[in-house]
C-alpha cells in the first residue's frame, strides 16, 4: 500500500487588509508591550506623503528610527547601513514599507543584526562535495511587519538575497526566525506602486506559482495555495494597466502571498534560479525576466511534469485540458496580457554574458529543488532559446 507522505508546517503569520488594517498593526506592535520600531523603505516612498503619513501615524511614538535607502537587488552596502541603524537605535521591531527590496533589505538587516559577524559566514554556500549548505542561524531576531506597495512573494519568505556590487555575488541568507510576523494590505499604500513595478512583482509571483505547481512533491496543501494563487494572479495581472487601483493592487497582493506560502513547501524552478543571475544584468525587473523564461523552462520539464501541467491548464480555465501543450498556451496567454518582452536580447541581456549566468545559476539554492535537474549544457540551451 502506498500512502501519501507530506511534511507541511504552517508558520505563524497574521494577515490584515482593509481601510482600518493599520489600526490592527498598531495593536500588534503593543504585544506583549509597546515596541520601539524602525521603519525601512526606499527613497521613492518618501514622495508618497499620504501613504507614509498613514503608516507613521499608525506607528506613533513607537517610531524611533527610519531607514529610507532600500534599493533594488538589496545591495550589501545598504543592508549593512540598515543593520547599523537597527542596532544603534535599539529598535525591538521593524516595519518594512514598500516593495520586495524594502522587505528583503529589512530581513537581511535583521538577520545580520541578530547574528553579528560577516555575511559570508552566514550565507548559503556550496560545500567541497557539491552540496548547498545553509548555516543554522540560532540568534534571536526582532519581529518584522510588512506594509507592502507591490505584490511581492517576499513577505511570505524566510530568506533574503543580498547582492555584493563589488563582486556581483548573490549572498543568500536563510533564517525562519526572520520570517515576517505578518502583513498589512493598506489600500493607500497598495496604490502607490507604478504599473511597471506592480507588473514585475506580480509576474514573479505568477512564475513562482507555476514553478511550484510543477513540483513532484505531491503536497496537496501547497497545491491548493498555488492553484488559488494562479487563479487570482491570472485574473488580475492583465488589469494592471487599468490603474492599478486599490482593488487590483490588493487582489494581486493576496495572490503573491498565496504563491509565496505555497512555493515554500513545493519548491522552486529553473526560471527563478536563472532570473536571479539575469535580473541585475537586465533593463527590467526580475519578475519580467523570470516570466519571460517560464515557457522555456516549462518545455524543458516536459516528460517529468506533464500531469502537473494539465492541472495548471485546468486552473487557468482551459476546458477539457488533457495535454501539457495547452498549459503552455494558457501561461503564454497570461504573459501576453501583461505585455512583456519575449526575448532576453530585448531586455538588455548580452549573449556574451550567458556563460557567466550559467555559472551563477549552478551556485543558486533554487536549483536544488527543481523537478528536473539541469546541467550547464541544459541551462545554456534554455538561455540560447530565450535569447
Amino acid at each position: 500500500m502506498t500512502v501519501l507522505t507530506v511534511r507541511h508546517t504552517t508558520p505563524s503569520f497574521r494577515t490584515y487588509s482593509g481601510e482600518n488594517a493599520l489600526d490592527l498593526l498598531s495593536r500588534e506592535l503593543d504585544r506583549p508591550r509597546p515596541h520601539r520600531v524602525m521603519l525601512m523603505c526606499g527613497a521613492s516612498m518618501l514622495s508618497h506623503r499620504e501613504a507614509l503619513e498613514r503608516v507613521e501615524s499608525a506607528l506613533g511614538e513607537r517610531l524611533v528610527a527610519r531607514f529610507a535607502e532600500a534599493r533594488e537587488h538589496s545591495p550589501l552596502p545598504a543592508v549593512e547601513k540598515a543593520r547599523e541603524l537597527l542596532v544603534d537605535s535599539g529598535a525591538t521591531a521593524v516595519v518594512a514599507l514598500g516593495g520586495g527590496s524594502a522587505v528583503v533589505t529589512a530581513r537581511a538587516a535583521v538577520i545580520l543584526a541578530g547574528e553579528g559577524g560577516d555575511i559570508r559566514d552566514l550565507c548559503t554556500r556550496r560545500a567541497e562535495d557539491g552540496r548547498m549548505i545553509s548555516p543554522r542561524l540560532s540568534a534571536p531576531k526582532v519581529p518584522i511587519w510588512v506594509v507592502p506597495s507591490t505584490p511581492t512573494t517576499a513577505y511570505a519568505k524566510a530568506g533574503a538575497a543580498v547582492r555584493d556590487p563589488a563582486t556581483g555575488e548573490r549572498l543568500a541568507l536563510f533564517d525562519p526566525k526572520a520570517r515576517a510576523a505578518g502583513v498589512v494590505f493598506d489600500p493607500v499604500v497598495a496604490s502607490t506602486a507604478p504599473a511597471a513595478l506592480a507588473r514585475s512583482s506580480a509576474l514573479n509571483a505568477f512564475a513562482m506559482a507555476v514553478d511550484g505547481m510543477q513540483s513532484t512533491r505531491g503536497n496537496p496543501l501547497a497545491e491548493a495555495l498555488l492553484g488559488q494563487a494562479l487563479t487570482v494572479l491570472g485574473t488580475w495581472i492583465g488589469r494592471i494597466d487599468e490603474g492599478p487601483g486599490p482593488e487590483a493592487a490588493v487582489q494581486l497582493m493576496f495572490g503573491a502571498l498565496l504563491a509565496g506560502q505555497g512555493s515554500d513547501h513545493a519548491g522552486t524552478g529553473l526560471a527563478q534560479a536563472l532570473s536571479h543571475a539575469l535580473g541585475p544584468r537586465s533593463t527590467v525587473g526580475n519578475g519580467v525576466v523570470e516570466a519571460l523564461l517560464l515557457p522555456h523552462t516549462i518545455r524543458f520539464n516536459l516528460g517529468v511534469t506533464d500531469g502537473a501541467m494539465i492541472r495548471i491548464a485546468r486552473v487557468l480555465g482551459v476546458v477539457g485540458a488533457e495535454s501539457p501543450s495547452l498549459a503552455i498556451a494558457a501561461v503564454e496567454e497570461v504573459l501576453t496580457s501583461a505585455r512583456i518582452p519575449r526575448r532576453l536580447r530585448e531586455v538588455g541581456i548580452e549573449q556574451a554574458d550567458l556563460p557567466d549566468v550559467v555559472d551563477h545559476t549552478l551556485r543558486d539554492w533554487a536549483v536544488t529543488a527543481v523537478p528536473r535537474p539541469a546541467s550547464s549544457e541544459d541551462l545554456r540551451q534554455i538561455l540560447d532559446q530565450a535569447w
